[in-house]
């Protein structure tokens, strides 16, 4: 009796039988996530005790086929029947974007409904309002799809390592950027002609600017990073770089020192502050992320107590990331009908440790290893010249490589460091890179992670 009263319809009075759920945005993942509700429903009432149903899907376009069987009703051009439903119970926001999905998603919060979404944008860039109004309507929001596609990287952070401090999170969470520099790695193809292919084969959008400039990525590391350090979603302190500057030349090079080149967004605690950044990272080739390839992802999380834990698998798809959207609707729908209260968001989780809380680390003080490699002439003493702006600096040279000779022209010159402050190296690149009669062009560099 007890429970048949908690799971009774505020409005009603009536005892619930059923969870219901309705979709915004019938693309890519929303097809998907129907199709698992359609097809895995008496799977997930099994597992669940109770059905869960989707009531409505809305999108612009409900003429194409999706090849999903649906009920003559469930589709609508009209989003208002799903926010405004009094019948539905979970909205499942996958427009995407930062307009139209922002507003559909506070209008259904302010109607009491539970948020499931995989817009990792716009958590990373409004998650603080939407978390705030979803803590004031008593409203949980689910986001395990906003990050790793089908890996279930946000239960691990919230729920599995939450005796943990973290120490450091960092991965590939890209597959469009990671599938070009794959391809650029074993084929020794250009960046462009790579791009393209993508395009084709539909791994790239035509317009691929958020992937390969990192933005998606520092999208995906704000959230990890707020779940992981309990800090405010900080996108706009997330430092970000792309791999569009990436050449075969460079990952030539980089494997004759023994590494890769992954575009890594790295989140890392020391000494009360975090540091934030989304870069081309050379790594040693015998770490498994190293290995990571094609359009998979990978994420590593060093827990104190833990240690180092791996999460892989797809970081998009239909299927992969429905399959993400409808664990959250899952764990949703069981709080609505136990009459669980709602889980903290995002932006609410507090580090419960002593001492002031952490702050961000600007990247000029953060501490790497660099490769660099020069246009340098061929001439005398050009070396000497380079190496000593460097300890003029503070930067300690670990390797070099110098290849082929151009009398009076110019040559590839590598230099590998020990671990150095960005600023210095900063300061030193810019003198280097104004010294005519050392190089041409503007010095290439690409920090790299690994042991010593």
């Amino acid at each position: 009796m007890a429970k048949e009263k908690e799971n009774k319809n505020k409005k009603t009075g009536q005892i619930k039988k059923t969870v219901n759920v309705g979709i915004l945005g019938f693309g890519t993942v929303g097809s998907g996530t129907a199709r698992i509700l359609v097809e895995n429903k008496d799977l997930l009432s099994a597992r669940l005790g109770f059905p869960v149903t989707l009531k409505k899907i809305a999108d612009l376009d409900i003429k194409k086929d999706r090849g999903i069987a649906l009920g003559k009703d469930v589709l609508t051009t009209d989003a208002r029947q799903v926010t405004d439903n009094p019948d539905i119970d979970i909205v499942v926001e996958l427009i995407g974007g930062l307009g139209v999905a922002r507003q559909l998603m506070m209008r259904a919060i302010k109607n009491g409904k539970h948020i499931v979404t995989a817009n990792k944008a716009l958590l990373a860039e409004h998650g603080q309002e939407i978390f705030g109004a979803a803590k004031k309507c008593g409203v949980n929001v689910g986001f395990e799809a906003s990050v790793g596609g089908g890996i279930p990287i946000i239960k691990a952070l919230g729920e599995g390592l939450i005796a943990n401090r973290i120490n450091y999170v960092y991965g590939i969470v890209n597959g469009t950027s990671n599938y070009i520099l794959t391809k650029m790695t074993n084929e020794g193809v250009e960046f462009s002609k790579v791009l393209k292919e993508a395009q084709e084969l539909g791994y790239a959008e035509a317009d691929p600017t958020l992937d390969v400039g990192g933005a998606d990525s520092a999208h995906k590391l704000a959230i990890l990073a707020s779940l992981a350090f309990g800090i405010p979603l900080s996108y706009e302190s997330v430092y970000t770089e792309g791999i569009t500057g990436i050449t075969p030349l460079d990952i030539s090079f980089a494997s004759e020192l023994g590494f890769k080149i992954k575009l890594l967004a790295i989140a890392k605690a020391a000494d009360g502050q975090v540091e934030l950044r989304v870069h081309p990272t050379m790594l040693p080739k015998d770490y498994l992320i190293s290995k990571v390839d094609g359009v998979m992802n990978a994420i590593y999380v060093n827990g104190q107590e833990t240690g180092d834990t791996l999460y892989y698998g797809r970081g998009a798809g239909d299927m992969p990331t429905g399959s993400a959207v409808v664990s959250d609707i899952a764990g949703i729908a069981q709080r609505i009908m136990s009459g669980a209260p709602p889980k903290s968001g995002l932006g609410a989780i507090k580090m419960k440790k002593s001492g002031p809380p952490m702050g961000l680390r600007r990247m000029d003080e953060v501490e790497s290893m660099y490769y660099f490699r020069f246009s340098a002439l061929d001439r005398p003493m050009v070396l000497s010249k380079i190496s000593g702006v460097l300890g003029e600096n503070n930067i300690s040279i670990a390797s070099v490589i110098q290849k082929g000779r151009k009398e009076g022209g110019a040559v590839p010159l590598v230099i590998l460091t020990h671990k150095a402050m960005e600023r210095n190296v900063r300061k030193a690149l810019k003198k280097i890179d104004s010294l005519r009669a050392v190089v041409t062009g503007k010095t290439c560099l690409i920090r790299v992670e690994g042991e010593e």
